[in-house]
This record gives structure tokens, C-alpha cells and sequence, in this order.
């Protein structure tokens, strides 16, 4: 007999059985020029000009309905603060309204090309961080909606959010749309360059800090950039976040209550609620590498508090617990509930039964580096969770006072992030070879980012309308 693992998976336990068939049956082998001329072919089919119109279906939901639909389960009381959030403009609505636009995406032309895709590749879930061997690097950082998905959807919520981005900070409107060309563009000729390069070369290539800098071409942004990078280098999370986060109650530090955003469960809930963490993270423990679960045994758990994190994840279960190895020595994790990813109606369900797995995977996938202390598990009330370290050397982007410069840049390294995320798990020379090197493709998509960034604006007003009307709550923080 052999050994089963005790991987959670839904609860369950996984069987190592190999099959029979060692390896997945494939076709036979095809060059990357084969494949390059295979995409060329697909626009016999899906014309690149054809992803460039967005007009809103007759048919087309509700998007207040879908905003309602999609706050079914969260926490009820932090609801309101979500559509708080997502009142304060266009832009923040677009943030929170990940499920209207997944609906939309599936209702626009497609490749039938799939990659793992990041399901809510919005501007500001990029960012920088720190990897396991300290270095810094510019990548995705946000995977809860992750789940393998036409490579185009994640391309154009990009590109819309280059608009929407462009029109919150207050620049011409041919500035935005220039910005949001430069995206697209800065995405293709990537996804040409990895084309041409080796499997290996391409899972192993990152986006390091020294890169940044050099394509920080603008003095002051270079300046506001290597300050920011000096701040979070100097940043530890002893002298930084225990302070900020923690306070001491006699021999034992517990997490400082923020209200609403940090909040100890009341005292009737407290023993039953550190009694299931307890579990949970048992479950979640056995995830993690044995390297790491020995490191993570070196600390001891201290307290445990209900965080409030972003905006499409407010009003989801989030925590943050804080582990102490010595006086000066603390850690905390955030656990963050996992739901279904809004792709999936059109995508497909996803072929990990617990959605804290789904997107550690995804996110390991997608991204050059991931946080080693990342790991899932699910909760003795039936839902799914994956933990991660709270901050980790992480920078992300502040884009009031921006100029038009500034933004370009920005949306070119997420473009180029993007890229190398999708060429990890999709056929890149396909891809490329679909959207070709000339201009036709990015300016499809170009147009495509100003109208849909026009139906973000037409449904923030009825969102803020539903409020106005009491058909949803707001609290304004």
C-alpha cells in the first residue's frame, strides 16, 4: 500500500497514487515558429479589430444586482464599508467590481488561448516585494479571483484600469488613452520576447528593482521612487509593524484594536473563534514545506483579530494572528477567506475543491516569487482560507499626483509583469503570434479600455444612485 499525504484539499485527504500514465499525452512537438503562425491563423476567426468595441448587451445584467449578488456570504456589518470604498469614484467602483466586469469579458470575442490568469488584473494589484532570498521584484500581487481563463481578460481589465486611473488623477483624456497604448503595447512586446526564449529562462525571469530604476526615466519619480524603496528596506517588522500593529498586556502582546478596520471578536465569540483558528491552522501548518513548518514552530501564538483589507475583499473573513519567537522577534499572518472566483460561471469551476489552494497555486504559478510562508486550509465552519505574511518588504503604488509620465511607466511594467505571468502557463509564441507586432492589436484594445472605462463611469452612477435610493448601505470610513 502506499502512503496517502495529509494535504488538505476541501478537508480531505489526497492520495500520492501515480497513475499509470506517468505523463500527460501530448501532441507532437512544434516549433515556436509553428506555433507562431498557428496564432496568426486564429485571426481568420477573431479578427484583431473585433476586441476593440465594447457595447453593453441588451440583455446585459444589472450591474448593481451583480455587486449584490457577489456581498452574499461576506461578514454583513462590514458590507457597507465596501460600498463605501467603492462610492469614493469610477476608479474604486472598477476596484470592487471585478464580478460585473467578468461577466462582461465573457460576453467579448476570444482566442480560445488560456492561461492562469490573475482574474483581477487592475493597476494597483501590482506592486513590489521582497522574495524569499530578500531581493526586491515588481510583480502581481493580488490573486484572489486566479484560475486558468482567456489570456485577454486579464489584458483588458488592465487596460481599462490605465483609463479609469488616468481620469482619477485628473490628466487629458488623450493622456489617458495614451497611457492605456502603451500598456498594450509594452504587454505584446514582451510576450513576442518571451516567445523566443527558453521554457526554463522564462519560468525563472523576473522583474528586479534595478530595472525599475532604469526605466524611471523622470528625475522626481526616480528620486520618489528610491526613497520609497529606502523607507522599506529600512522597515523591519519588529521596530515597524509590532509597534504599529501590537501592544504589550503584561507578559503577553496583543494586536491593538483598530475599530472598524482591527477588531478583536466580542468576548461571547472569542473562545470558540481561537478554538477553530487553532484547527485551521493545524490544517494549514501541514501545506507548508517542511523546512518552513520548522521555522514556523520556532513561534508561538499570541493573538488573533478580524482585519479589514482592500476593497473587492472587504466583508470577506480576514485576520491577522501575531506569533512571537523572543521579545523582539514577532510574526504576523493574514488569513484571507477564499470564495469561488468571480471567472468561474464563465471559465469553468476550478479543479481544487478548497479555494485557498486554488489561489496559492495560481499565485505560485503567476508569480517569479512567492512568499514562503503562503499555504491554505479551511476552517471548522466549512470555509476556505489561505495565509500568507502580513507585510513582507511590500511597496505599492499611491498614484495621486501622478503625471502622465508617471502613469505610462507604471502601466508598462504592469503590462510587462502581466506578460511574463501569462507566458509562465500559456503558449506565448501562440499568443504573440495572434497579436502580431504592428499596431493593430494594441489599439484595439486601446479603444476598447476608453469604452469600457466609459461603462465603469455610467455604473458607478447607478451604484451611487442604489445608495442614494436605500436599495444598498453605504458607511463612509
Amino acid at each position: 500500500m502506499r502512503a496517502k499525504t495529509t494535504l488538505p484539499q476541501g478537508g480531505e485527504r489526497r492520495s500520492n497514487v501515480v497513475s499509470i500514465r506517468r505523463f500527460p499525452v501530448q501532441e507532437r512537438y512544434r516549433s515556436a515558429d509553428e506555433r507562431r503562425s498557428q496564432g496568426s491563423e486564429l485571426r481568420d476567426e477573431v479578427p484583431r479589430r473585433s476586441h476593440a468595441r465594447w457595447r453593453a448587451p441588451s440583455d446585459r445584467r444589472d450591474p448593481v444586482e451583480v455587486l449584490i449578488e457577489s456581498d452574499r456570504g461576506r461578514v454583513p456589518q462590514l458590507v457597507p464599508i465596501r460600498h463605501g470604498r467603492m462610492l469614493q469614484s469610477p476608479f474604486a467602483f472598477y476596484r470592487g467590481a471585478a464580478a460585473v466586469m467578468a461577466a462582461d469579458l465573457a460576453r467579448t470575442p476570444g482566442t480560445g488561448l488560456r492561461v492562469q490568469a490573475c482574474g483581477d488584473a487592475h493597476l494597483l494589484n501590482f506592486g513590489c516585494f521582497a522574495t524569499p532570498e530578500r531581493n526586491v521584484i515588481f510583480d502581481i500581487n493580488d490573486f484572489d479571483e486566479t484560475l486558468p481563463a482567456p489570456w485577454e481578460w486579464d489584458l483588458k481589465r488592465l487596460a481599462a484600469s490605465v483609463v479609469l486611473a488616468g481620469r482619477h488623477i485628473g490628466l487629458r483624456e488623450s493622456e489617458s488613452a495614451r497611457a492605456t497604448l502603451a500598456s498594450a503595447r509594452s504587454y505584446q512586446e514582451h510576450m513576442a520576447n518571451y516567445s523566443t526564449m527558453r521554457a526554463l529562462d522564462v519560468w525563472y525571469d523576473k522583474i528586479d528593482v534595478e530595472q525599475l530604476l532604469r526605466l524611471a526615466t523622470d528625475p522626481a519619480a526616480r528620486k520618489g521612487f528610491e526613497q520609497q524603496l529606502g523607507k522599506a528596506r529600512a522597515r523591519t517588522v519588529a521596530e515597524h509593524d509590532f509597534p504599529k500593529l501590537a501592544e504589550q498586556h503584561g507578559s503577553t502582546p496583543l494586536i491593538r484594536d483598530n475599530p472598524p478596520l482591527i477588531f478583536h471578536p466580542g468576548a461571547k465569540d472569542a473562545p470558540a473563534v481561537k478554538s477553530q483558528f487553532q484547527v485551521s491552522f493545524a490544517l494549514y501548518r501541514e501545506t507548508l514545506t517542511p523546512s518552513v513548518r520548522q521555522l514556523l514552530d520556532r513561534f508561538h501564538f499570541c493573538d488573533l483579530a478580524v482585519k479589514v483589507v482592500g476593497v473587492g475583499s472587504v466583508g470577506t473573513r480576514c485576520s491577522v494572528s501575531l506569533f512571537i519567537a523572543a521579545d523582539d522577534d514577532p510574526l504576523f499572518l493574514q488569513g484571507k477567506e477564499a470564495r469561488a472566483s468571480v471567472l468561474e460561471p464563465y471559465a469553468g469551476k476550478s479543479q481544487y475543491a478548497n479555494h485557498g489552494e486554488r489561489v496559492v497555486v495560481g499565485q505560485r504559478i503567476m508569480q517569479a516569487a512567492s512568499d514562503i510562508f503562503l499555504g491554505w486550509t479551511k476552517s471548522p465552519t466549512g470555509y476556505d482560507f489561505y495565509m500568507r505574511q502580513l507585510h513582507d518588504f511590500k511597496i505599492s503604488a499611491v498614484i495621486d499626483g501622478w503625471d502622465f509620465k508617471a502613469l505610462r511607466a507604471y502601466a508598462r511594467t504592469c503590462a510587462w509583469a502581466l506578460a511574463r505571468a501569462h507566458a509562465r502557463s500559456g503558449d506565448a509564441a501562440m499568443i504573440s503570434g495572434y497579436m502580431g507586432l504592428g499596431s493593430t492589436f494594441p489599439e484595439a484594445i486601446g479603444e476598447f479600455a476608453v469604452e469600457y472605462a466609459d461603462q465603469t463611469s455610467r455604473d458607478h452612477k447607478a451604484f451611487a444612485k442604489a445608495v442614494r435610493d436605500g436599495r444598498i448601505a453605504a458607511e463612509m470610513e
